[in-house]
This record gives structure tokens, C-alpha cells and sequence, in this order.
């Protein structure tokens, strides 16, 4: 595989995603957040807009390096979608041939997260398996996470949440995903910034590793409300008018711009 070659700035740019996608995948990875467990989960970050890292099969979030991650090649692994590999193996050999240079092997949800970086409008992204939102994830109920928001910050941190069916990881769910995305997009004007995974896990989207963070801490909360509610009789959504209060508020919207430089 030949080396993309780069401008010192190039090679700066990723220098500082590759450190800011550690230090993300640690803190997502803790045991105390108890979202991954082992090698479970994936982060991501857009280097250029042309590439993306993204944590490679088989690392650990928290006791990811530098040599943890792969470079993937953004537009070649959303080709994949169009042209699907036939069987598993084909997609091994595909993923590879999308890397950017050298690297360990690339996961097989790559394609879930160059729609996340793209479409998704994100430019870091968490894919964990938090025990609170999967709980529900694999349950009778897990619509009722997507079916509203429970409390003023849950709107103000995770907005309009998307659930996608279960699907075969891999291709298929980044099939699923994009569908999902654009109809999302298409009804709310914007992309979400959490993609529930059902009987899988949780995406979030953010503008930096903070956001991540945020996002996946919110929706970990929200999760663990609305199994409490389940005990008592039920969950009550907050009415839609109510929400757009909320998202509109000048407030909230200060709010927003304080935690984003958090």
C-alpha cells in the first residue's frame, strides 16, 4: 500500500486528531463509565475531510496508543455501500485496500463511522455498549428510547435520537444507518447526535472529543431514567412543544456554547 504523501500541515493536522482520538478512547473506555468492556467499541476522528482514524479491530479503548488506530480513506470506505463485498473475507481484503498507508486491520464498522464523519456532519465519534442503554437496546422497549426526551437537558444535550433496527454489523449497518441518517436529516433538518443500535449499542456525534463524551454521558443518564420510569408505570415525554422551547431558549442555547468549550 503506498504512503499518502503530506504537506507538513497535513501531518500536523493528524498529529493532533490521532492524540485527541487517544485521549477520547481512554476516557471512553474507563471501567467507571461502564460502556466498553475488553476490545468493545470504536472511536473515530475526520483528519482532513480525505481520511479518517479510526480504532482498529481488536484494541482495547482504554489502553489505546498511537498504534491503535488506523487511516482509512473516507470516500473509498463509503463506496463499499454501493458495491458491497460478497462474503466476509471480501470485505477483510476491501477494508484493507481502504486504508491510507500502513496499519493494523481496520474494523468492520468502518463504514458506520464514515457516514457518521460525513452525512452525520461529525467530526469525532464514540460507538460504545453502555449496560444502562443496552438494557434497553435488547429489550421489548427499545423504540422508547428514541420515542422522545425525558428531561431539559436530554433535549439539550443529545437532541432528537435515531434508532436503527438490528442489522448484521458491517456493511449491512452502514446500509441501515445511511437510510436512517437521511431520513432523519429529511424530518428534523439536522443529523442526530445519538444513534441508538438496536440489540448493539450507542453512537455519538460530536464536533470534538468533549462532545463525545457529553453526548454518551447524557444518553447513559437518559437510559438509566427511563429504566426507573419502567418501575413506575411508564415514561412521560416531554410534549413536542415543550422541546422546541427548550431548543430554543437563548439559555440553553448559552449553555450549549459553554459545554462545548468544555
Amino acid at each position: 500500500m503506498t504512503r499518502q504523501r503530506r504537506t507538513p500541515e497535513d501531518s500536523q493536522r493528524r498529529d493532533e486528531a490521532l492524540r485527541s482520538l487517544v485521549e477520547l478512547s481512554r476516557e471512553l473506555g474507563s471501567p467507571e463509565r461502564d460502556a466498553v468492556i475488553l476490545a468493545e467499541g470504536n472511536t473515530s476522528g475526520d483528519v482532513d475531510g480525505k481520511t479518517f482514524l479510526l480504532k482498529a479491530s481488536g484494541f482495547s479503548l482504554v489502553t489505546a496508543t498511537e498504534e491503535s488506530f488506523v487511516e482509512m480513506r473516507t470516500a473509498a470506505v463509503l463506496d463499499l455501500l454501493d458495491r458491497p463485498p460478497s462474503t466476509d473475507a471480501d470485505l477483510t481484503t476491501a477494508l484493507f485496500a481502504c486504508r491510507a498507508g500502513d496499519g493494523p486491520r481496520p474494523s468492520t464498522e468502518a463504514t458506520l463511522h464514515a457516514l457518521a464523519l460525513t452525512l452525520g456532519g461529525a467530526a469525532f465519534v464514540g460507538h460504545s455498549h453502555p449496560t444502562a442503554v443496552n438494557a434497553i437496546l435488547c429489550s421489548k422497549n427499545a423504540a422508547a428510547l428514541a420515542a422522545g426526551t425525558l428531561f431539559p437537558d436530554h433535549i439539550v444535550v443529545c437532541g432528537h435520537a435515531l434508532l436503527v433496527p438490528y442489522v448484521d454489523p458491517g456493511v449491512p449497518l452502514g446500509l441501515a444507518v445511511r437510510t436512517g441518517l437521511k431520513k432523519h436529516i429529511e424530518l428534523h433538518g439536522s443529523p442526530p447526535k445519538v444513534i441508538y443500535l438496536q440489540n448493539h449499542g450507542l453512537i455519538a456525534l460530536g464536533r470534538s472529543p468533549g462532545d463525545v463524551l457529553q453526548v454518551t454521558a447524557m444518553a447513559v443518564k437518559a437510559a438509566r431514567v427511563l429504566l426507573g420510569t419502567f418501575a413506575a408505570g411508564g415514561p412521560r415525554f416531554l410534549p413536542e412543544s415543550e422541546e422546541a422551547r427548550i431548543e430554543t431558549r437563548p439559555d440553553e442555547h448559552y449553555r450549549q456554547q459553554i459545554l462545548a468549550k468544555t
